[in-house]
């Protein structure tokens, strides 16, 4: 693949994730663009019954999770390259996640039993909050890390330069400093705060987050390869999901 060929594929690659990401938000948020009315977690009505759209949501759960911890593992990403080259990599990893996610998008069925209700008030005004807050979180951190390099348009840029990626330095910038992993964190906020809870949308945030801390898991093994004693101690200090505080000894 040529180095032009290279970054128009990670342009490419790119906006697709990125109109997928802004899709994510209109499905999971169960937005209305007024004249527009997309599918979202919610509508349009499933032809099927209960138990069935459990299954069928369940299955696209495990396709997107699986997508994303099997090609997101260094022993996969070794074979991987063998066959994509190096540069392309990681645009190849984004534009089949998100391809997993239209997927699911597509095909979800919604279940629209009533978990819980708030039309209004007080409740219904935090959740939303929260649910914007969890999005802008996910966008922040990804940029806190390196939004440019975390789906693939910096490693087709400096090849196209003819210039070497350097080497991962691990660093604790602003949510950071806080929680390991912020992104997941922020997908955790804005896949549970919402006013209008329905059994599917149950579903998905509890799918989902299942598969979010299994992916945590392996995610911090390969951290411990590369960065070693460095993580472990940064793992000591700083909690995953949440701020770990610790009270202060009496000296």
């Amino acid at each position: 693949m040529s180095r032009v060929a290279s970054l128009m594929f990670a342009l490419v690659a790119y906006a697709i994730f990125f109109a997928t990401f802004l899709y994510l938000i209109v499905f999971v948020g169960n937005l209305d663009l007024g004249a527009y009315s997309p599918r979202t977690v919610d509508r349009p009505p499933s032809g099927l019954p209960v138990a069935a759209a459990v299954v069928v949501n369940l299955g696209l759960i495990a396709l997107f999770g699986l997508q994303h911890s099997v090609m997101a593992r260094q022993g996969f990403k070794r074979s991987w390259t063998r066959i994509v080259p190096p540069q392309a990599e990681r645009s190849a990893y984004v534009l089949a996640a998100s391809a997993a996610l239209i997927v699911m998008v597509l095909f979800w069925q919604p279940i629209d039993t009533v978990i819980w209700s708030f039309a209004d008030g007080a409740v219904a005004t935090v959740l939303t909050a929260l649910f914007w807050v969890g999005w802008l979180v996910v966008l922040i951190s990804t940029f806190l890390i390196n939004h440019f390099e975390l789906f693939g348009l910096q490693q087709a840029w400096l090849h196209m330069r003819g210039r070497e990626p350097t080497p991962h330095q691990l660093r604790e910038p602003l949510f950071y400093k806080w929680v390991r992993h912020p992104i997941y964190a922020g997908f955790f906020l804005a896949f549970w705060a919402t006013p209008h809870m329905t059994a599917g949308h149950l579903l998905l945030a509890a799918g989902l987050g299942v598969y979010m801390l299994i992916a945590i898991r392996y995610e911090e093994h390969d951290l411990v390869d590369y960065y070693g004693e460095k993580y472990e101690s940064y793992r000591s200090r700083v909690g995953m999901l949440t701020p770990r505080f610790r009270r202060r000894t009496s000296g």
